[in-house]
């Protein structure tokens, strides 16, 4: 699931109209070029060459033309290859700190210096896409219309190289480096089945129960987070009924009578055809973990963003743990 409302800021224009004027060859004696500074800024806060040349409507033969010319007149590196990204050099950290001074001169001269603009890409699992950040994302549009925000649910580890992301949030603690991570919340998953179910096939009375009951639940070969492989710790013998990669696909399937589910507490407790079982037995508490570069984090849109999203995440604590 994807939810994209691509948006270019307004000062890409004036990037994009002079990153092509030919320039000299390069000079150590001159000053750093204003728009290779912004061009800069873009890749270093994606990561990649083309997703900073659609942000800023140039194409990648021009961004490594300018980062070239940025770094002769600087005199040395400011990306460094990693992965599939790039990465600053201390030189390039550096010379970003004098890009977004450059960026806020050029919204406060365009009157948008407390109008925060750009598109502002986020990575989150399934649920958590749909129940806390399509919410605090519409808000934000509400109060910041020059802020689109793209949305993509996956349920993954936190990428090593950021791979074009702004934000991820990722369930269980993240290990991960050039990057700053930050906990949002605890959660609870629990056992659930249908009215329909439960009638058809009876109520398990205790973990020694479940065994003659299928589940519902992630695919065990495709899941991609440690802290989700979850259910042979309580019920080893339960047989898989339907195993989806997406947790929207759990819950129908469980409120359709395909057996039990394993399913968060603030998605499944939405459905009042659904009841709880065994709670005080099986009560699943993991975590929610949002992690983003330092650099990208100072962006404007960016922070206005997460700031949503905490505060989201925050208003809906109980549901998160079951409590409601």
């Amino acid at each position: 699931m994807q939810i994209r409302v691509p948006a270019i800021p307004k000062y890409a224009a004036t990037i994009c109209k002079n990153a092509d004027v030919p320039h000299g060859p390069p000079d150590h004696g001159r000053l750093p070029s204003a728009d290779d500074l912004l061009i800069l800024l873009a890749v270093g806060r994606t990561g990649r060459y083309n997703t900073a040349a659609d942000d800023l409507g140039i194409n990648h033969t021009t961004i490594s033309r300018r980062i070239a010319a940025l770094e002769a007149s600087l005199g040395g590196r400011v990306l460094a290859k990693s992965g599939n990204g790039w990465e600053l050099t201390a030189r390039g950290k550096d010379a970003l700190a004098a890009a977004e001074n450059i960026e806020t001169a050029v919204r406060s001269l365009m009157g948008t210096d407390d109008e925060a603009e750009g598109v502002v890409r986020v990575s989150a699992t399934d649920g958590f896409s749909a129940y806390v950040v399509a919410p605090a994302v519409a808000q934000v549009r509400r109060r910041h219309p020059g802020i689109s925000v793209e949305i993509v649910a996956t349920t993954r580890r936190a990428s090593q190289q950021r791979s074009g992301m702004d934000v991820e949030i990722v369930v269980g603690e993240p290990q991960v480096h050039r990057a700053e991570a930050f906990k949002l919340s605890d959660y609870h998953l629990g056992l659930y089945a249908s009215k329909d179910y439960l009638r058809d096939n009876g109520v398990p009375a205790s973990i020694e129960d479940l065994q003659a009951h299928p589940l519902v639940y992630f695919i065990d070969s495709m899941l991609q987070v440690d802290d989700l492989d979850i259910a042979p710790g309580f019920a080893p013998s339960m047989r898989e009924s339907v195993t989806s990669t997406n947790v929207f696909v759990h819950v129908e399937a469980t409120r359709a009578a395909a057996g039990i589910g394993l399913l968060p507490c603030f998605m499944a407790d939405r459905h009042a055809d659904l009841v709880r079982l065994l709670p005080s037995a099986v009560s699943i508490r993991l975590d929610y973990w949002l992690v983003s570069r330092a650099e990208t984090l100072r962006r404007p849109e960016v922070a206005r963003v997460v700031d949503a999203i905490r505060t989201s995440t925050t208003e809906q604590h109980e549901a998160l743990l079951g409590k409601r």
